[in-house]
């Protein structure tokens, strides 16, 4: 362990000649090479969580002691701690060894175990200090996408492991008692070789003379290392570490180069290390800024040449990491990369605003939105509410798509840019009926708030703006035709019935019960669109549900079943629909029979 902390200092890089900035050259050697860099950490990386270094931990225990030893004396602590090894050289003539003090302080490993915990594990109400840094969460984070897959340590601390852990990642973790049964480095996801090894071992090295040389088998192993692999050096002086400092001497040619990160005033050793080694530094730059910007432009790197994921590969993944509290991030990029899809489509040569292209444009919409509609009926079906922000954030960006004026375009062209919106809107509003997750609907149908363009009106809700028949309709009736002729009472309604169909395959099988879903979504979404002081826009989701024979019966049937549902503990009710007040839901069902009374079509 390194007794100097780093220091500050302003970001610059510099290597062996090039023009190439290091950090961009080390994002593209691990990108071009992943798996094939180790990474050496110091103290340096360990410090932002508050944790001590090793000789931190000796300087504070012997200061201990020698408060022990003299108490009436007043600064009996301080000047032991500024020189521990004179000190308990000078009070017992023998000298300072890590494992011997931790011995005569600790008798028993469980006292032990007690005596370190405090230096290493947070507190009971610590939130902030002693978890794993920025630093160790990006190196993990890259351990995760196979980019580092060998950890070299002079830390005891287990900040590194619990990151790790935090995405799911057990390591092999090494100490020098461990090496003859470890598995093999290449078969390993990650190994962390503990170097001096760890806080609940005995077997720590700390002063100078234990850090001189390294067991054989370690020094093998590390050497090995050292020629096989190519260095990212972060938080390390190299001051006093000299067993490593002579086995990085040592090694004969690099076969990658070497990389490192240096914050504050580098040392003698280190800058012999640096120019025998050809290295490349970046100075002034923390662990932290180190390892986040290369995850940064690595990440960037990949999304340059990772091929598409196809829509049953992106369900797979979605339904895998749905359990998983910890892939969130990848959850929401997996559902936001399939939104960008539609919205870099969605220009005006592949939809054309003027032109007979009705036909056209409502199937290319379809097309393009195909791996999001899988998406979004099973993400929502399976989903236990922790994601229902997500899924409205998709209507809010698709609805963007009709966000300014366009001139020279025909109606029914323009309002078809809200059409991938309201495919999402119903593909989430049926998965939602799907999986008895009706509260959903609430939200879904009530945000986001839009004006509509061309128009000063007020803002309006889903509810009202994605009516369907405001907006598919004129030649819905030339591309929505029944094979034996004629014309569906409601086109739209049978049309996106049909057109979604595929993507709940996996969720609901039968027909008759998805058609169920499908109707009952449409008669729930037209009570919420009823629940309006103004009139104007007071109109149901015109659809198939209105076909319903059960329509002015009291015993079984879609409408009768509703009007049994609504009461206090009704779940569209207590999600904010109606402003949970029960006499505007029983007054919207009124006014929805009302409207089928005087628009018969059975």
């Amino acid at each position: 362990m390194t007794k100097q902390a780093t220091g500050q200092g302003n970001a610059t890089v510099s290597g062996a000649g090039g023009v190439l900035d290091p950090r961009m050259s080390l994002a593209l050697n691990v990108h071009t090479c992943p798996g094939v860099y180790a990474v050496l950490l110091g103290a340096g990386i360990s410090m932002a969580s508050g944790i001590k270094t090793g000789w931190g931990i000796v300087q504070d225990l012997v200061s201990k002691v020698a408060v022990l030893h003299d108490p009436d004396a007043p600064d009996a602590g301080t000047a032991a701690a500024a020189d521990p090894e004179g000190w308990w050289q000078e009070q017992f003539s023998e000298q300072l060894g890590y494992s011997r003090l931790l011995a005569e302080a600790a008798p028993t490993s469980a006292a032990r175990q007690a005596l370190l915990a405090g230096y290493f594990e947070s507190e009971d109400g610590e939130d902030t200090v002693k978890q794993p840094t920025a630093a160790h969460r990006a190196i993990a984070r890259l351990v995760k996408s196979g980019n580092i897959r060998v950890i070299l340590t002079t830390n005891f601390d287990r900040l590194m492991e619990r990151a790790l852990e935090e995405v799911g990642i057990s390591p092999q973790v090494v100490r020098d008692h461990r090496i003859d049964g470890m598995k093999p480095l290449v078969h390993s996801q990650i190994t962390i070789i503990k170097l001096h090894g760890d806080y609940a071992d005995l077997e720590q090295r700390n002063t100078v003379d234990e850090l001189e040389e390294y067991p054989s088998a370690q020094q093998a192993l590390l050497e090995r290392v050292l020629d096989e692999y190519g260095l990212i050096v972060c938080g390390w002086s190299a001051d006093w570490d000299k067993a490593l400092v002579k086995a990085v001497e040592g090694t004969r040619s690099r076969r990658y180069p070497m990389y490192w990160g240096q914050f504050g005033r580098m040392s003698e050793p280190a800058r012999r290390l640096v120019a025998q080694h050809s290295a490349a530094v970046i100075d002034g730059v923390t662990a932290d800024d180190l390892f986040t910007d290369l995850e940064h432009r690595v990440e960037a790197l990949g999304r340059m040449t990772v091929a598409p994921v196809t829509r049953d590969t992106a369900v797979a993944q979605l339904k895998r990491f749905l359990p998983d509290s910890l892939r969130r991030i990848e959850i929401h990029d997996l559902i936001e990369q399939s939104v960008s899809l539609i919205v870099s489509n969605a220009g005006q040569d592949r939809y054309p605003l003027t032109g007979n292209v009705f036909g056209q444009s409502i199937r290319r919409y379809r097309a393009d939105c195909d791996t999001l509609l899988h998406l979004l009926a099973n993400g929502v079906f399976h989903d236990d509410g922790t994601y229902d922000e997500l899924w409205q954030r998709v209507v809010e960006r698709l609805n963007r798509l009709r966000h300014r004026n366009i001139s020279g375009h025909t109606e029914d062209l323009e309002k078809l840019r809200q059409y991938p919106a309201l495919l999402a809107t119903f593909t989430m509003g049926i998965a939602a009926v799907l999986s008895h997750r009706e509260k959903v609907l609430a939200r879904l149908l009530s945000q986001p708030l839009w004006t509509p363009p061309f128009s000063s009106n007020q803002r309006q809700t889903p509810a009202v703006y994605l009516n369907p028949l405001r907006i598919i309709y004129g030649s819905i009736n030339e591309v929505c035709v029944p094979e034996g002729g004629g014309r569906y009472y409601y086109p739209q309604s049978h049309w996106i019935r049909e057109e979604l169909r595929e993507a709940f395959l996996l969720v609901e099988p039968d027909d008759d019960a998805y058609q169920a879903a499908f109707h009952r979504f449409e008669f729930l979404a037209s009570l919420i669109a009823m629940d309006t002081e103004n009139e104007f826009y007071a109109n149901p989701w015109s659809g198939e549900f209105l076909l319903d024979s059960s329509w002015g019966h009291e015993d079984v049937g879609l409408a009768p079943d509703i009007a049994r549902e609504i009461n206090e503990s009704w779940p569209l009710l207590r999600a904010g629909a109606f402003d949970g007040e029960i006499e505007r839901a029983e007054k919207s069902f009124k006014a929805l029979v009302e409207f089928r009374s005087k628009n018969p079509r059975w």
